[in-house]
């Protein structure tokens, strides 16, 4: 879909809503509280009712669209916008693209960013097996120095990446780089069917691949420290290329991402990336909106 047809196909609310509906309720329209039968409301076809209940609702009730005042076009718009930015696409940004000049405010266009972010976060991950690769990042200011990823010299954050060979990826904001913070890492998202687990030369794998129940599972490395990065088939190319992806995104279209909200952007990035060959993202995104529980701003600041 390109943003001609997006454009064409859903110019108004009422196109909007009715992809909605399809994507929410395949099988037709039931009550949020009993999931009984619902009928519409004479006066306002937007409305659902059941009589079983007496409940009132919308097709954007508990979900992330829940209790906005934007109209649909405009959701529509800036879900279609983050699809397609391969390197993100900042809130800033998306304020010049969706109001004009004098209208709207960098606030409602950052929360609604993270409201489609926090959509994009609800979605079932599988584990990882086949072919693995695992690395360690870090993002922030520029910190010079050879002994700056030190504990007490280090103010970066630590980016965990794992991405199986011609498969998915999975990003994560750690405390560390420890053996026991990437141990819980390994555990979590890494199959015990996995084939082979390849790394750099960080001392913390090995151990780390022990304690989370995997030491039968064959571990390889390559030695970046002596500019080695491919060894026949052992690199760590795929999930570098990730993270190098990720920092061209912070770097060139967020400029400025906080600690807080720093896994909000990583799992963007991942969702995205998983997606990237998919021609249906934008749907599958917006299925995602209609069935992730609301954001709210207080939730979203506190």
């Amino acid at each position: 879909m390109t943003i001609i047809d997006l454009c064409t196909t859903f110019s108004d609310d009422d196109r909007c809503r009715e992809l909605l509906e399809r994507l929410r309720w395949p099988n037709g329209p039931e009550c949020l509280r009993c999931f009984g039968s619902v009928v519409r409301l004479a006066n306002n076809a937007n409305i659902f009712y059941c009589k079983d209940c007496d409940y009132q609702f919308t097709v954007t009730a508990n979900t992330v669209f829940h209790d906005s005042h934007l109209p649909l076009i405009k959701w529509f718009t800036a879900t279609y916008l983050l699809c397609e930015a391969k390197k993100g696409m900042s809130a800033m940004q998306l304020k010049r693209m969706l109001w004009d000049k004098n209208k709207g405010s960098y606030k409602t266009a950052w929360y609604l960013c993270h409201r489609i972010r926090h959509a994009m976060a609800a979605t079932e991950k599988p584990m990882l097996d086949g072919k693995v690769e695992m690395d360690e990042t870090y993002v922030g200011g520029v910190q010079r120095g050879k002994h700056w990823k030190r504990l007490e010299n280090n103010t970066k954050e630590v980016v965990i990446g794992i991405k199986q060979r011609n498969g998915e990826l999975r990003f994560f904001h750690a405390e560390d780089a420890k053996k026991g913070t990437l141990a819980k890492y390994i555990k979590e998202n890494i199959s015990q069917d996995v084939e082979v687990i390849m790394t750099d030369e960080l001392p913390a794998y090995p151990g780390a691949i022990v304690n989370a129940g995997m030491k039968d599972v064959p571990h390889k490395t390559v030695n970046h420290g002596a500019k080695i990065y491919v060894d026949g088939d052992v690199t760590t190319n795929g999930i570098e290329s990730a993270f190098s992806l990720l920092k061209r995104g912070i770097v060139g279209s967020w400029h400025k991402v906080s600690a807080k909200h720093l896994m909000a952007y990583l799992q963007e990035m991942e969702f995205r990336f998983n997606r990237r060959d998919s021609r249906t993202l934008f749907i599958d995104t917006l299925r995602h909106m209609v069935t992730a529980d609301p954001l709210t701003f207080e939730k979203l600041t506190a």
